[in-house]
């Protein structure tokens, strides 16, 4: 039995090559300009594809704004940047009612968050009032302002960044809010060879990113991965993961029951852009960490014995196996 949505027909072969062709222009494209592992921008642009939202963790200096910048650029969406500070307030973001002199009547003036990819840069440094106007875009994208509830133009995504080695000026991400990212992706230093290519490139002119999709583009994509089937076993193997960190003696709090649907969701997309109508196990195994870690509280004890999310999830996948459909 298929844990796809009944109301989607099968995916078809034809359309699933050629979404995986057009995920590998993108990538290649991205990398054209940011210079940094493939799985990075392999995870966002499946995030995309499976309506989710990314928070980006890296020390300074390794290129997130960049990676983020150009994304957009490539993918044909509309982008806006909004650099988080403990100063900045909600209507900053989100846009306010101004009264226009004129007519005497009052008119929005929008936010950053009315485009299509919105860059939250160091998000952990305003408050939590402030950290909050983007819960009702990335849970249901729709702000409220003034009682008005106004749609937002889809396809939309929240990429926020924060910095992890920072402690003094910095709010932490509560946990609802980490729950709403589909995924947390870690951006560490380059690697050897990657910085080289850094070091003898930074100073050569380099041609804007070539815009190779549009949003239209970008939901059709959506729709496609909808259709790629996840067997009965996949589903079992999910639920598995999920309650081994729901009952793990360090778990203070497992993971919730959207990361099990963000895990689905996100296998889906990944299967696409590789091609296949169909998730295999390696997806979950590939896709659990950046997915479940972050949505993990440890107890006291365990942090100071230096259990990590990570470590939890590692065991989740040592210790519960694939079990195939018996033929």
């Amino acid at each position: 039995m298929s844990a796809q949505p009944s109301a989607q027909p099968p995916a078809d072969a034809a359309h699933v090559a050629r979404a995986a062709e057009i995920g590998r222009r993108v990538l290649d494209e991205v990398q054209r300009i940011y210079i940094g592992p493939d799985e990075t921008v392999e995870i966002l642009f499946a995030t995309l594809v499976a309506r989710g939202h990314a928070l980006l963790e890296g020390v300074p200096g390794v290129a997130k704004t960049t990676l983020v910048k150009t994304f957009a650029r490539v993918l044909g969406c509309s982008f806006k940047r909004v650099q988080f500070t403990p100063d900045l307030l909600p209507s900053d973001i989100t846009g306010t009612y101004v009264l226009n002199l004129r007519d005497n009547s009052f008119v929005l003036r929008r936010g950053p968050i009315f485009a299509q990819v919105v860059l939250g840069d160091e998000i952990n440094r305003a408050p939590a009032k402030t950290q909050s106007a983007l819960l009702e875009a990335m849970a249901e994208g729709q702000v409220t302002i003034e009682s008005e509830t106004h749609r937002l133009e889809a396809p939309f995504m929240v990429l926020a960044t924060q910095n992890p080695v920072e402690q003094e000026g910095v709010y932490l991400l509560p946990e609802a809010q980490l729950d709403r990212f589909m995924v947390k992706v870690l951006i560490g230093y380059p690697s050897e060879e990657d910085e080289r290519r850094l070091l003898n490139t930074h100073s050569r002119p380099v041609s804007e990113p070539a815009t190779l999709l549009s949003p239209a583009d970008v939901l059709r994509l959506r729709e496609l991965a909808d259709t790629i089937h996840v067997a009965e076993e996949i589903s079992d193997y999910v639920l598995g993961l999920a309650r081994f960190t729901r009952t793990h003696r360090s778990a203070y709090l497992g993971v919730s029951p959207r990361a099990a649907l963000n895990l689905v969701a996100l296998a889906r997309a990944r299967a696409l852009l590789h091609g296949r109508a169909y998730v295999l196990p390696d997806d979950i195994k590939h896709l659990a960490e950046p997915v479940l870690g972050h949505r993990l509280l440890l107890t006291p004890d365990a942090e100071l014995e230096g259990v990590t999310p990570r470590s939890i999830v590692g065991e989740a996948l040592e210790a519960v196996r694939y079990v195939p459909a018996a033929r």
